[in-house]
């Protein structure tokens, strides 16, 4: 059965993606408030913020997904530096005590913390090993470093940090994913007595390339509004170390107990208040409600499909449908004010323009998520106005796992036209 019918993309999978986060974080950029943006810069949730955008482009693949994070999602130091600039540490830097942003006010500084400190903390609420600690005699919002019990080194971090002026940003952190998202092996997340959340995460740190290098994470999101980011791995670093033991040294327990010692409350408290956004600042573009796009998805299906599961974030649905010929995955994100960088994206070769003026790119390339055979169709779609609505479906339920048929269950006809239906311009936005 072909499975190069219609428009191509005639480069490599990866061709663009790297054009279209760079757009998407222009634009993005603009929208946000100064105390928002200072707040996702040097607050840091770096990680549960990448995991947010994992999660995402584990549904819809890395193009479409980007839609998703650039109007409903929240990143910090994985992909911003002080200044805006791309960055691949893995701690987030604060900006400069009244650095201008741009538009002629001040971003705030957030207050950094003695690593030394950090450290102390860390040491005294885990059983005893060997530690080498990054930038122990320097300031920051994370310790991190090498343990090692004797049984394989193991690179563990753990950050303190506001939760934003957003408050859902925080939530996400402690809630815990999708399987047919994001695989791992043990998920909890509870309330704690007294009106904490915590979420208990045993996982990989390339769950879709199906790499054994195991993260395994804790966080603890107080009623106060901070975050303890605890992370492990059973390698000596979290990217480019090779393994070096089965599993991560501490278990569930041994976590927990970590980020709830009492030791982070003083530290946390000279993190300061978030502060609240002031009036007339501007906010994250509105979106339609997780509900109404998963609703909208499912009413679009062409007949014959039966739906097994479905999920999604504001902006943002999957289902997973069944035919009689096997699972297929199917998401859909809808970015109600695209922004004009997004607009060069449109203007590649292979792209038609419809007599209204409505600019379609449609794809057919291989899954990115390393599932074996996985076939990616998508249709992406920009009115105009700036409305922007990509659809994508695979031939396997799930991006990280095989095939299992030998394409989509809608063509891309039906993508296109469940892309361009005029629904998704009349839901409410909140």
């Amino acid at each position: 059965m072909p499975q190069n019918e219609g428009p191509q993309h005639d480069a490599t999978p990866h061709e663009g993606f790297e054009e279209e986060l760079g757009a998407v974080l222009r634009s993005t950029g603009d929208g946000f408030s100064v105390d928002v943006r200072s707040e996702l810069v040097a607050g840091g949730l770096q990680r549960g913020r990448r995991r947010l955008l994992r999660r995402r482009l584990a549904v819809t693949g890395g193009v479409l997904a980007l839609a998703a994070v650039g109007i409903g999602g929240v990143y910090g130091g994985s992909l911003l530096g002080p200044a805006g600039q791309a960055t691949t540490t893995s701690v987030a830097a604060p900006p400069r005590t009244g650095a201008a942003n741009g538009t002629g006010s001040k971003t705030e500084s957030v207050p950094e913390l003695p690593v030394k400190d950090l450290a102390a903390v860390l040491k005294a609420n885990v059983p005893a090993g060997q530690w080498q600690i990054d930038n122990l005699a320097g300031q920051g919002h994370a310790v991190v470093g090498v343990y090692d019990d004797g049984k394989g080194k193991a690179g563990v971090t753990v950050g303190l940090y506001r939760a934003g002026t957003t408050g859902e940003a925080g939530e996400d952190q402690v809630t815990c994913p999708d399987k047919v998202v994001v695989p791992y092996d043990r998920c909890v997340s509870e309330r704690l007595p007294g009106g904490d959340r915590l979420m208990v995460l045993q996982g990989y740190e390339y769950p879709d390339k199906r790499v054994e290098t195991k993260n395994w994470r804790a966080v603890l999101l107080t009623k106060d509004g901070f975050l303890v980011d605890a992370s492990e791995y059973n390698a000596a670093a979290e990217k480019g170390a090779s393994i070096t033991r089965e599993n991560p040294p501490f278990s569930g327990s041994q976590l927990k107990n970590l980020v709830t010692a009492e030791g982070w409350r003083p530290l946390l408290k000279k993190l300061g208040e978030t502060p609240k956004p002031a009036p007339g600042d501007v906010q994250l573009p509105p979106v339609p409600s997780a509900a109404a796009v998963q609703a909208t998805l499912r009413s679009l299906l062409p007949e014959g499909v039966t739906v097994k599961s479905h999920g999604g974030d504001d902006g943002h649905g999957y289902v997973v449908v069944d035919d009689g010929k096997g699972e297929s995955l199917v998401g859909v994100d809808v970015q109600p004010s695209a922004g004009e960088a997004v607009a060069g994206l449109f203007a590649r070769d292979g792209v038609v323009t419809l007599p209204d003026g409505t600019k379609v790119r449609s794809t057919q390339q291989p899954g990115e998520k390393g599932g074996a055979g996985v076939v990616w169709w998508s249709v992406d779609t920009l009115t105009p106005e700036g409305f922007r609505v990509g659809v994508s479906a695979f031939n396997s339920g799930a991006q990280h796992e095989a095939a299992t048929r030998a394409e989509p269950a809608l063509t891309m006809e039906q993508l296109k036209a469940l892309a361009l239906s005029p629904k998704w311009r009349k839901l409410p936005l909140k």
